[in-house]
């Protein structure tokens, strides 16, 4: 059962909605014993990164966050918080995954946000089982996850090359929405909820 940690960040209803339609069990984790109550965790997040991380830290639950042995995943957002630092409010993160959450840089001459769908190339890891190689997901963001292929699992272009989706040990980030990507990004919630350490 996923447990979601309900920060007052994150668009909980489109990813309880695309649970709900996959019949996985879910529930809110509100507090620090909460997260004893379930197998997997998810950190949803929109909106501005520094400021979703001062929201996280008035729960009391970033240590707790940071010791799970369990599977986590982070989305958009909360793929950024498990990244060691962003340029968003130049913002010190969770520090799980030793990369850097950066901005588009308009020189790139792209509109920003990325918004919108692209092609995702993966590797041959366990949340994209099933998972069409360069299979289209759906993404809206200003910032980006620096690419580093000790960390990066799924990758994608938008005027450069960055992390679609990273891994370190029991925690996984996809920077996409897979709650709106359709078939594919079923898949990765299903994945995910199957995934066992």
């Amino acid at each position: 059962m996923i447990g979601i940690v309900n920060y007052g960040a994150g668009n909980i209803f489109s990813l309880t909605a695309a649970l709900d339609r996959l019949m996985v069990g879910y529930g809110m984790v509100n507090t620090e014993n909460d997260l004893e109550k379930y197998s997997h965790i998810i950190i949803p997040g929109v909106g501005h990164a520094g400021a979703a991380m001062e929201k996280l830290k008035s729960t009391g639950l970033v240590d707790a966050i940071k010791k799970l042995t369990k599977p986590v995943l982070g989305i958009c957002v909360g793929m950024q918080l498990i990244t060691a630092h962003s340029e968003e409010g130049d913002a010190d993160l969770l520090n799980v995954v030793p990369v850097k959450t950066r901005k588009f840089d308009k020189l790139l001459n792209i509109k920003i946000p990325h918004m919108g769908w692209n092609a995702v190339a993966h590797e041959n890891n366990p949340l994209f089982l099933g998972v069409e190689d360069n299979a289209q997901f759906y993404f809206v963001h200003s910032y980006f996850i620096e690419y580093n292929p000790t960390f990066d699992i799924a990758a994608a272009s938008y005027g450069l090359k960055f992390s679609a989706a990273i891994q370190k040990d029991n925690f996984y980030g996809v920077q996409f929405h897979p709650e709106k990507s359709g078939k594919a990004g079923e898949q990765i919630l299903t994945n995910f909820s199957n995934l066992s350490l």
